[in-house]
């Protein structure tokens, strides 16, 4: 593996997620593998879980951690040829360049504007990080995309599953922010690539890039579509077609402990309480919420190793 910036990086899903789940039982056992090896973590925006857990995992790896908040320090030009005159005092040319002497692996994270569609669907963060770092890049989230989150959700799914193909279904739910497409969309297509009965379900007006989305099924009607699920994931995102817009706070689509019925639930987290998700499911063994964010330190792990073993 070169980078991880998409799942689509991955070359073979169902080994990879096997041998993480192996991982987990020995995670010293590659602690040689990243000895005099840097990984330095570049944030955009804050981060708990994936700050953490990618910080775990290279330790795990035997690598060092260096970890810089970037807007905390300076403010990076993305754009050629602009005349940097006003707040923008370092080019991500010279940035990139710089830190790849510093680094044996670069992760960024970077959260999109939710203004402009075009710009964030380029991807100009993680896009400029690729193009002129010399060294490997990961992606911790960006403005379209969490793949450290998809393959910990396909880990976890893998993990608690009780029948060959289970039935997975995606539900939008409500919250007062308006949030990414980043986690849906990645999960989304990790699910497309995993053997599951897999669909959406959302209000009208919510519907994810058809392009992402592709032939996945998609019900308006939340208590339908959960009707014998085996796993429900909730999360909200904001709407690509209004782009950014909340064109709805509809309590209604709150999971309840009712909807839920048998199925394990899954949130990426944080989760607030009782706008997205009953106390009853999250406080239940239904809950498989914590699990999820331990799995993020695997499939961090997973990939460094990947990554490492072609340094």
């Amino acid at each position: 593996m070169k980078n991880y910036t998409t799942i689509h990086n991955i070359k073979d899903f169902s080994s990879t997620i096997k041998e993480t789940i192996e991982l987990k039982k020995n995670p010293f056992l590659f602690s040689e593998l990243g000895k005099h090896k840097t990984l330095v973590m570049l944030f955009f925006n804050s981060s708990l879980r994936t700050r953490l857990s990618t910080e775990k995992a290279a330790k795990h790896l035997g690598m060092d951690v260096m970890v810089l908040n970037v807007n905390d320090a300076w403010n990076l030009e993305f754009e050629d040829g602009t005349v940097m005159n006003l707040n923008n005092s370092e080019h991500i040319k010279e940035a990139a360049g710089v830190i790849s002497q510093y680094a044996d692996i670069i992760a960024v994270r970077a959260f999109p504007t939710l203004k402009n569609k075009q710009k964030d669907a380029s991807e100009h963060v993680i896009t400029s990080f690729l193009k002129y770092s010399s060294v490997p890049i990961i992606s911790m989230e960006s403005a379209t995309a969490h793949p450290l989150q998809a393959l910990a959700d396909a880990i976890t799914v893998e993990e608690f599953k009780t029948k060959e193909r289970p039935k997975v279904v995606l539900s939008w739910a409500p919250h007062p922010k308006a949030l990414p497409q980043a986690v849906a969309n990645s999960f989304v297509e990790m699910m497309q690539n995993r053997d599951v009965d897999f669909s959406v379900t959302h209000p009208e007006g919510y519907e994810l890039n058809p392009e992402i989305v592709k032939n996945v099924p998609v019900n308006y009607n939340q208590e339908e579509a959960l009707k014998d699920a085996d796993f429900v994931y909730v999360k909200n995102w904001s709407s690509y077609s209004d782009y950014g817009q909340i064109l709805s706070q509809d309590n209604n689509w709150m999971l309840t402990k009712e909807k839920l019925g048998q199925a394990k639930f899954m949130h990426c987290l944080p989760v607030r309480r009782n706008v997205v998700v009953e106390d009853a499911v999250l406080d239940s063994d239904q809950s498989v919420v914590l699990q999820q964010a331990n799995n993020r330190t695997f499939a961090a792990q997973i990939v460094l190793k990947k990554i490492l073993e072609e340094l």
